[in-house]
This record gives C-alpha cells, structure tokens and sequence, in this order.
C-alpha cells in the first residue's frame, strides 16, 4: 500500500512526489509517456523562477533526479482507471489500474495528468501523425532539413516551434485561422524578419493532400478580394500547433469535469471523492504555466498528507 499515488510525471507531478515524500510519505509516480511533461519539447525556457534559462529537457530531469533523491518511486505504464475501494474507514483506499495490466493500491492519489496535442480531426489525419504531421520541432524539426513545412496555429506554441524550424527547412508556411497572430510580438518580431517566411491569416484547414501514402501538401480556404478561396499549400511536412487538450475522461466519476474536460478542483486541488487531489494543467484555470504546475502538486502533496493523517494518523 503507497501513501500517495501520482498519476503523471510532468512539474505537477513531480513537485507533489517531493513534497509528499518530504512529508514522510510513500510515493509512486506513475508517467505513461516521458517524465518532466510537455516542457520537455521546450529548447529554452526563460520563465521558471531561479533560472535564466533552461532547456525543458534538461529541466524535467532535474525534477524527476530532486523527486526520486527524495526517495519516490517511479515507473513507466498507463494508466486507464483508478477504482475506489471501502473495506471500511481505517482500509479505504485506490486501486490503480493500468493498460500493461498492473494494480497499484494507495491511500490518496493525485491527478496531474496534463495535457496532449490537438488535432484538426481532419479525414487520413491519424495515419498521418508521425508520417508527415508532427508536433515537435525540436523532435521531428530536421526529417524536414532545406524542405517545405507548413505550421498550423498562430500562438505563442506556434511561434516558438516555428522559430526552431526557420533556419532548418527552406520555406515555412504559417496558416492561422484567426485574423491577427495571438504570439508574444517578440516571437513574431523573431520569426518574421526571415525571408524563408509565409504568413497567412483567417484560414480554415480543410485537408491534406496525399499522394501514394506521402504528404504533399495543406488544402484551406482564405479570404481573398471579398470572397473565400480554397488554396493549396504545398509541403513536405506539417506541424500542428493548435492548443491542448486533457485526457480526463478515464476519471470523470471520480473528480468532476468542465465542458472541455477540465478537472474542476475545489479549494484548488480537492475533488468530489476524498482522497482524489488534482493538480496541473489538467485542471481549469487561467494560467498553465511551469509555475502554477508546481504550485498546484505542492497542494495537493500536502493535502493528500493531511487526508492520510486525519485518516490514519
């Protein structure tokens, strides 16, 4: 039996380990994918307190080495489902289940499954993803050395993305389906000052060109003189940059969602189920940032410690 079972191994997860083990609390991280979250993809990052700046990667390994120096347990699985269990008060706990097929039984466990990419939900677009459609620039960036790209979003994610792909691929096309850029102006003031750069604004995907099982191109619309024409864009390759999502719905009888499947915390961490806690981005709230990640599992850390003492003392 663990005190505290984390299920996600992004900076909310890994703060709540080491504050539930600096509480004196068994933990187990549980991470389906890769440890440190999606700032991991982050090449530089300039807005986490005490560093200048730092790589994402190089910053979720200092989390994971702090967390597991403090004496958590981690493991790679995935997890499906979590399952409450009363055999009276003092034996109340979690089973946790996961797609390998194991059963972790804990005391609390803490939610902070983050988020994962959006898609357009475009016909073919599935068999694409890893064949032609990625999400990563820092991953995929040089499968596309002196090619033609296309970026799908027009954010801040976008543009960070957008910036590691200008000096790699030949030319790079950015399809923007509001009618102004949403990025920080430095981003923009960054990338567009390259020649290598196409802009477009108010543009609605509508498919992928493929030809052969290859992608060759971005089929859209634009507002042109008055009138909408469909365009093609062809390209080696696209990059979807189109916000995140959550992947709450394994667990929406235990902790309650918003419309868009947000954890909705209450007293920023409790759920409807006692001794269920969430914390990160996969919750609602106005800022998901490295910072309020943390803040969140240091809540939900020390009330998941506060439950197992009002509970087992």
């Amino acid at each position: 039996m663990v005190d505290i079972i984390i299920v996600g191994g992004g900076p909310a997860g890994l703060t709540a380990a080491i504050y539930g083990c600096r509480n004196g609390k068994s933990v187990l991280v549980i991470e389906k994918s890769v440890f440190g979250g999606q700032i991991v993809n982050s090449p530089k990052v300039e807005n986490i307190p005490g560093f200048d700046s730092i790589s994402g990667d190089e910053y979720g390994d200092r989390l994971l080495e702090q967390a597991m120096g403090q004496g958590a347990d981690v493991t790679i699985e995935d997890v499906i489902a979590v399952e409450v269990k009363n055999d009276g008060q003092s034996d109340r706990h979690f089973l946790v289940k996961t797609a390998e097929g194991t059963e972790y039984a804990g005391k609390t466990v803490i939610l902070a499954t983050g988020t994962t990419h959006r898609v357009l939900g475009l016909e073919g677009e599935e068999e694409l993803i890893g064949n032609g459609i990625s999400f990563c620039a820092v991953c995929d960036g040089d499968f596309y050395r002196d090619k033609t790209v296309v970026m799908v979003g027009g954010g801040n994610s976008a543009f960070v993305e957008s910036n590691l792909l200008v000096d790699i691929v030949d030319k790079l096309i950015i399809l923007q389906d509001m009618p102004v850029f949403t990025a920080d102006k430095k981003l923009q003031d960054q990338l567009l000052s390259h020649d290598n750069v196409e802009t477009h604004v108010g543009t609605r995907v509508l498919g992928y060109e493929v030809e052969d099982g290859q992608l060759k191109g971005v089929r859209y619309t634009e507002a042109e003189a008055g009138d909408t024409v469909v365009k093609v864009a062809k390209c080696d390759g696209v990059f979807l940059a189109v916000g995140l999502v959550p992947e709450n719905d394994s667990f929406k009888e235990l902790a309650g969602l918003d419309e868009r499947g947000y954890f909705v915390p209450e007293n920023i961490c409790h759920t409807k189920t006692p001794g269920l806690f969430v914390a990160g981005d996969c919750c609602r709230k106005t800022l998901r940032q490295v910072a309020t990640a943390c803040s969140d599992g240091a809540y939900a850390a020390i009330a998941a410690s506060d439950y197992i003492q009002s509970l087992w003392g």
